[in-house]
């Protein structure tokens, strides 16, 4: 007993003990200080009706907004909507290389302050959500399916950049070591050992990074960046729910589909 004591100290047995106790009040703390600030104001009494409206027309859905041939039917939205999803993903996934190995930290000390640069840049793109970067692009080129590309490829550049560079940070350097000791230059460890090695990561990260634009251009057509969020809004407004339901019903199968596939290929890369 004696020994344990005087290798473990009283006060580090105590915080080894009691330290998630801590974590308890802090925790506590800080749920206590987020309700605090919600000030709940009550339920409206049209509440009942409008939730009975809506869950009709979603039970009953407008089938005959699912192709009309006018170009504004649901399935040519919904292809819209991934068209949107699609160029901003494949656009960002192409600048997002250049940023990512900017970013990417290396053994060299040198090389510290470069990728800091690299990481403050990538975590300044990622400060503006979509929607904030789809009303600014709106104001800049006008509503459209434009504007909703530009949202996305600009937003995804700062989470594509961000995983790609810790692709580049934590991957197997047993390829490039080889390489360099038979004498290969910088070109050549590239291209034969650093790309082919984080490429599969790469699209892997693309194709979440994919899922996540179809359900984000999805919602950027409310401000009128183009998509399936224009008619959306509109039905909402107007109260037809009946086309809110058929809208919503088609962004549930669009995403499950998307989901699906992508899974699917990232289990065949990895």
């Amino acid at each position: 007993m004696q020994t344990t004591l005087e290798n473990h100290p009283l006060p580090h047995l105590f915080w080894r003990r009691w330290h998630w106790l801590l974590w308890v009040v802090v925790v506590a703390g800080v749920y206590s200080w987020a309700i605090g600030g919600l000030h709940f104001t009550g339920i409206q009494e049209s509440a009942g009706s409008v939730s009975r409206s809506i869950l009709k027309g979603l039970l009953h859905p407008d089938w005959a907004y699912v192709y009309n041939g006018s170009g504004e039917d649901l399935s040519s939205l919904i292809l819209q909507t991934l068209a949107i999803a699609f160029l901003g993903t494949f656009v960002s996934a192409l600048i997002s290389v250049p940023f990512a190995f900017w970013a990417a930290r290396t053994d060299q000390h040198w090389a510290h302050l470069r990728s800091g640069s690299g990481k403050v840049v990538l975590t300044l793109i990622r400060t503006f959500p979509e929607i904030v970067l789809a009303i600014m692009f709106i104001k800049a080129v006008g509503p459209g399916s434009y504007a909703g590309v530009l949202a996305v490829s600009i937003h995804s550049i700062g989470m594509l950049g961000k995983l790609f560079s810790e692709s580049l940070e934590n991957m197997d350097r047993g390829a490039e070591e080889a390489i360099r000791s038979a004498g290969g230059n910088r070109s050549e460890i590239l291209t034969l050992a650093t790309l082919p090695t984080i490429f599969p990561e790469f699209i892997s990260y693309t194709l979440y990074r994919f899922e996540i634009a179809v359900r984000s251009a999805s919602i950027l057509g409310m401000v009128g960046a183009g998509g399936i969020g224009t008619p959306l809004i509109f039905a909402i407004q107007t109260r037809s729910w009946s086309r809110v339901g058929i809208i919503l019903l088609g962004i549930i199968v669009m995403v499950l589909a998307i989901d699906s596939l992508s899974e699917r290929l990232r289990k065949k890369l990895i």
